[in-house]
């Protein structure tokens, strides 16, 4: 008798593994955000393209510009394999950068797993530490967007500042949030909660028992900084809406229909 007995583990685990859907592969996408704006890259309509075949997964995307910082594009395109590779229904994830200066390098690299140094060897410093710094800003920006949900509820700065993981439950449509010593529970939107919170353990911020709002140093705030700190936050999400705003202007341009090519613009 010829042929993988039916007891085989792998065999059987082949047999029953079920090509990925476009749905799920978005999903995974928009789990990957511009570095710069903290938006997924899904909302911000970078994605030209989903192509499944079998186990495998391709994906085409284009970025506002042709000069996007390569380390934001290395980002996001390391990013968008990692996230549809966590797929059990996929095998490889091949990933294409088009229309930016750096298109080869980066699609050549990413797909041969090659690192960032590696694949820019003059470049000067690598994508760890200029994640790090987006990170913290993004971190910030949500914070002010979290706060600002908590004022508007009620609570005061001194209230805002104790709150601990413990003090935040979240359900499906919101947060709420337990105040003075858990007497009082105040309903809020659950985005500005959640996202913030997911952003404070990316950062590594997120400690259970401690003040979950911490200032651009990570520190717990004083509630007599609570005004400086929350300038400081404001400050890093109106300098990403307008990178936003600037971003989406310059997509927008670049997906128009009468766009002359792009060899006509750049060259």
């Amino acid at each position: 008798m010829s042929g993988r007995s039916t007891d085989d583990p792998a065999a059987t685990a082949a047999a029953t593994r079920r090509e990925p859907t476009e749905a799920a592969v978005r999903d995974r996408l928009d789990r990957v955000t511009d570095p710069e704006l903290d938006e997924s890259i899904v909302a911000l309509e970078y994605i030209d393209e989903i192509a499944i075949e079998g186990e495998t997964v391709t994906v085409d995307f284009t970025l506002p510009t042709a000069w996007c910082s390569p380390a934001f594009a290395w980002m996001m395109a390391t990013d968008a394999r990692d996230e549809i590779e966590t797929l059990e229904s996929v095998d490889t994830a091949t990933i294409r950068l088009h229309e930016h200066m750096h298109e080869t390098e980066i699609t050549e690299g990413v797909n041969q797993r090659q690192s960032f140094a590696e694949t820019f060897p003059d470049a000067d410093g690598g994508v760890a530490e200029i994640r790090a710094t987006l990170d913290q800003k993004a971190r910030l920006a949500r914070q002010y967007e979290a706060i600002n949900a908590l004022t508007d509820a009620g609570l005061d700065p001194e209230q805002i500042v104790d709150l601990t993981e413990p003090d935040i439950e979240l359900s499906d449509e919101s947060a709420i949030v337990y105040v003075r010593n858990s007497a009082v529970a105040v309903a809020v939107s659950r985005e500005p909660i959640a996202e913030y919170l997911q952003k404070a353990r990316t950062v590594g911020l997120y400690r259970e028992e401690e003040p979950v709002f911490r200032d651009p140093e990570g520190e717990p705030i004083d509630p007599e900084r609570f005004a400086v700190v929350q300038k400081r936050a404001r400050l890093a999400s109106v300098n990403m809406s307008g990178q936003g705003n600037i971003c989406d202007a310059l997509n927008e341009a670049r997906r128009a229909e009468d766009r002359p090519p792009l060899s006509e613009l750049d060259h």
